[in-house]
C-alpha cells in the first residue's frame, strides 16, 4: 500500500508545473492588495463615490472567496486544467478592462471579473499539484511552496504597487497581470495534465448557492468589522447570517452521497 504512491512514476515536468501554478497563484494573491496604494490616483481619475470606492476595494476578495468551493467542484466535473486556463483568460481580460476603466462602475465590474477568474484558477492549482506530485515527500514540499506563494503575494502587493505608481499611472497595477497570464495560458496548455473526478455525482445547485452566499457574507462581515469595529451590530448580524448559511451547507453536504465538498475531511 505504502509503495503504491511512493513508487508511482514521477512526472518529469512536475517542477515546471509547480512553477507555472505558483505564478498564477502569486498574481491572484498580489491582486488582493496591490490596489491599496493606487486609491488616491484612482479616485482622481474615475471619481467614485464612497460606496463605489468600497466596492472597488472589496469586490475582488468577496467574489473570489464566495466562488472557491463551487469552482473547485466545477473543476472536478469539467476538468481542472480546462477550468484553470479559462480562469487565466478571464483574469487577463478583466485586468485589461480594469486598467482601461474610465468610470467607477466599469472598474467595479472588472474587479468582479477578476474575482471570478481568480476563483477558477485557485482551487485547480492545488488539485493539479496533488495529481502531479505522486511522491508524498515531494507533494508535501510542493504544497508548502504553494502555501508560501499565496502568503507572499499579499505582502508583495503593496510593494509592487508602490514601485509601479512611482513610474506609471494607476492602471499599471493591473497591466502587470497580462504577461503573467499569457505565460500561464501558453505554458499551462503545454505542461499541465488534465484531470477530473471520474464519478462526480449530480450537481448540487442549492449547495453551491449556500456556499457562495455564506462565504460572501462571512468575508463581508470581516471587512465591515475592520471598518466599524469588531462588535459592531451590522458586522455581527452579517457574520451570523453567513455562519447560518455555511452551517446549512455543511449539514447538506453531510447527507449527500457525493458532496460538493467532503466536509468529513475536516474532522479531527
Amino acid at each position: 500500500m505504502g509503495c503504491r504512491s511512493r513508487c508511482a512514476p514521477k512526472d518529469p515536468r512536475r517542477w515546471w508545473v509547480l512553477t507555472v501554478l505558483a505564478l498564477g497563484l502569486l498574481l491572484i494573491a498580489v491582486d488582493a492588495t496591490v490596489l491599496n496604494l493606487a486609491l488616491p490616483a484612482l479616485a482622481e481619475d474615475v471619481d467614485p463615490s464612497g460606496t463605489q470606492l468600497l466596492w472597488i476595494i472589496d469586490a475582488y476578495s468577496l467574489v473570489l472567496a464566495g466562488l472557491l468551493v463551487t469552482a473547485g467542484a466545477l473543476g472536478d466535473r469539467w476538468g481542472r486544467k480546462r477550468l484553470l486556463l479559462l480562469g487565466a483568460a478571464v483574469f487577463g481580460a478583466a485586468s485589461l478592462l480594469a486598467a482601461l476603466s474610465t468610470s467607477a462602475g466599469m472598474l467595479i465590474a472588472a474587479r468582479v471579473l477578476l474575482g471570478v477568474g481568480g476563483a477558477l484558477i485557485m482551487p485547480s492549482t492545488l488539485s493539479i499539484l496533488r495529481n502531479v506530485f505522486t511522491d508524498p515527500r515531494e507533494r508535501t514540499l510542493a504544497i508548502g511552496v504553494w502555501s508560501a506563494v499565496a502568503g507572499a503575494g499579499a505582502a508583495v502587493g503593496p510593494i509592487l504597487g508602490g514601485f509601479l505608481l512611482e513610474h506609471f499611472r494607476w492602471g499599471s497595477v493591473f497591466l502587470i497581470n497580462l504577461p503573467a497570464m499569457a505565460i500561464l495560458l501558453i505554458a499551462g496548455a503545454k505542461l499541465l495534465p488534465e484531470s477530473r473526478d471520474p464519478h462526480p455525482g449530480p450537481w448540487d445547485a442549492p449547495g453551491a448557492l449556500l456556499s457562495i452566499a455564506g462565504m460572501v457574507s462571512v468575508v463581508y462581515a470581516i471587512k465591515e468589522a475592520g471598518t466599524l469595529g469588531l462588535f459592531a451590530p451590522k458586522a455581527l448580524g452579517i457574520a451570523a447570517f453567513g455562519l447560518l448559511l455555511l452551517g446549512l451547507f455543511v449539514r447538506r453536504q453531510l447527507h449527500r452521497p457525493v458532496p460538493l465538498l467532503d466536509v468529513g475531511l475536516f474532522r479531527g
